[in-house]
């Protein structure tokens, strides 16, 4: 019998066309070990950054300090504080991605997407609860990363992020873990609708294409410009915070203040320091989608397409 005709190509002929098709989804916790992993890549550069913003004296760039700390503590002075940033993405991210993948995929129709301004407000939700969750873990984590500034002995030298949290607990109060909640949250509202809303906007709008397919580089595609929206949102509450905290006592009343001078400077006082801005937000968005995608190709769960 020719090969063309053997009985495994005839089944094959004979297999019907409309098989229902699947596709994979992600967990509710793919998110947050995405963004782990992410976090476990971008902490040298984190690091830096705290490093070179605390400096008192001289003035010397991003590569001459990371040679300084790899002189004076190692390759794994680069990681100081890494179980902090940890903490922070599997409170914070799990949650804000455990919420918007869950209720997104038992909203959508199998073949249909969200609609956008649905993906905006499910994504601001997630954000708000998000930055609540990992409220405890960003203060631990600041305070980890900014205890190099401090003289050695008022610094406050938690082993770990778990450690950090029983002492807080302990000699400052439950309550103490929540500070700063309100603007974490704020926050966490506009960087979640930038990263995840934006980002399955702009990968559904790129697979419309004939050019992209559900790979790597769209997933690329999709979370670099998911990363420039996501610093641009957030920039102007930023840039009010960094000029409260630097203002003098009495300066400013508030925050409405204080955007009200900055606006009439125009428009583009509310973004500057973009670039930078952008160095620090981009990187950690990319990666995080990047390993997310390979992690729901590889472990989501099977559903109608």
């Amino acid at each position: 019998m020719p090969e063309s005709h053997t009985p495994a190509v005839l089944e094959k002929m004979h297999e019907p066309d409309d098989l229902p098709k699947t596709k994979r989804v992600a967990k509710w916790y793919h998110g947050g070990v995405a963004s782990a992993m992410a976090a476990c890549c971008t902490h040298p550069l984190d690091l830096l950054k705290v490093h070179l913003q605390t400096q008192q004296t001289g003035k010397i760039g991003l590569v001459q300090m990371g040679v300084k700390v790899f002189k004076s503590d190692g390759i794994l002075g680069l990681y100081n504080g890494l179980s902090a940033s940890l903490l922070r993405q599997l409170t914070y991210s799990m949650t804000r991605f455990a919420i918007y993948e869950s209720v997104k995929n038992n909203l959508s129709e199998p073949g249909q997407a969200m609609p956008f301004y649905q993906k905006v407000l499910l994504g601001g939700f997630a954000g708000a609860v998000g930055g609540v969750a990992g409220t405890p873990g960003d203060l631990i984590n600041v305070r980890m990363q900014n205890d190099m500034k401090l003289p050695p002995a008022e610094r406050r030298n938690y082993k770990h992020a778990i450690d950090g949290l029983i002492k807080v607990a302990r000699h400052e109060g439950p309550i103490k873990l929540m500070s700063g909640c309100t603007m974490a949250s704020s926050r966490a509202t506009f960087v979640t609708i930038g990263q995840l809303s934006c980002y399955d906007q702009f990968k559904q709008l790129l697979l419309l294409t004939p050019i992209f397919k559900d790979n790597i580089v769209t997933h690329f595609s999709a979370s670099f410009l998911a990363g420039a929206v996501a610093t641009l949102i957030t920039m102007p509450l930023d840039v009010m915070k960094t000029r409260l905290m630097n203002a003098p006592p009495g300066q400013y009343s508030g925050l409405l203040a204080c955007g009200k001078e900055i606006a009439l400077s125009g428009p583009a006082g509310f973004f500057k320091g973009f670039i930078p801005a952008f160095v620090r937000l981009g990187p950690q968005t990319i990666l995080t989608f990047l390993f997310f995608e390979q992690i729901r190709m590889k472990y989501g769960k099977i559903v109608p397409a």
